[in-house]
């Protein structure tokens, strides 16, 4: 059974550095054809830092849009996000880059691997443009922890699905960010192997103490989340 929850009324007695993500008023609208179409509608939500949140709700309610504009990756019309305690609506496009790499990591239902890339590259990558000393050693450790030490050298389409989702994890919580962002992230692979990946993601936000949002149509993997949230046409339910 889906658990309904509405996010608490803000309150004075809450400290500031507990709440890592906090939306207030949140409004996405984008031009159509047929005239401005309301993707998100007014919407509050706080997460806790080092909680896990898994999104629930029908095709097109505004899960993913969310994260867009939770990611720096989509401009909200209007509202408030706060990342760690900063407002990142007005950012720039330099800046909202510099947050990602430093605070959030991603993981997609496709890859979004480099297909010209090997498994270590792909990894060390955004490490490199974050400045990291050890990206290369960083890198590999980090796709040793998913289990691919054996793949280092592998291009992408040398690897099966459940692999190349394990570089896309490797890749995520390699910078070690406070905010992970999962969209699907097993939309793409068989149960088994679905299963396989989310243990493996479950494990490494545990031992990092990541913060989680996930978005899934799974309610039996949403329930493996602290707490699940209900999006239905773009406000919380």
């Amino acid at each position: 059974m889906d658990i309904i929850v509405t996010p608490p009324a803000p309150s004075a007695s809450t400290a500031t550095e507990s709440v890592l993500v906090r939306v207030r008023g949140l409004h996405l609208t984008v031009p159509a054809s047929a005239g401005p179409v309301n993707i998100l509608r007014g919407m509050d939500l706080d997460i806790a830092s080092g909680e896990a949140v898994g999104v629930v709700g029908p095709s097109g309610s505004g899960k993913t849009s969310l994260l867009m504009v939770l990611a720096g990756l989509e401009r909200a019309t209007s509202g408030s996000v706060m990342l760690a305690g900063r407002e990142i609506t007005g950012l720039d496009e330099d800046a909202l880059a510099r947050l990602r790499r430093e605070q959030v990591g991603i993981v997609f239902q496709a890859f979004f691997l480099i297909p010209t890339m090997t498994a270590l590259e792909n990894v060390s990558v955004p490490l490199e443009l974050a400045g990291v000393r050890d990206a290369r050693v960083r890198a590999e450790a980090s796709l040793r922890a998913v289990g691919l030490g054996h793949r280092l050298t592998h291009l992408p389409g040398q690897l099966s699905g459940g692999e190349q989702q394990r570089v896309a994890l490797a890749r995520a919580f390699a910078p070690r960010p406070r905010l992970l962002l999962a969209d699907e992230p097993t939309g793409n692979l068989d149960r088994a192997t679905g299963e396989a990946v989310m243990d493996l993601l479950f494990a490494l936000r545990e031992e990092a103490g990541t913060t989680l949002m996930l978005i899934t149509h799974d309610p039996a993997l949403a329930a493996r989340c602290s707490r699940i949230v209900r999006i239905a046409d773009g406000r919380i339910a």
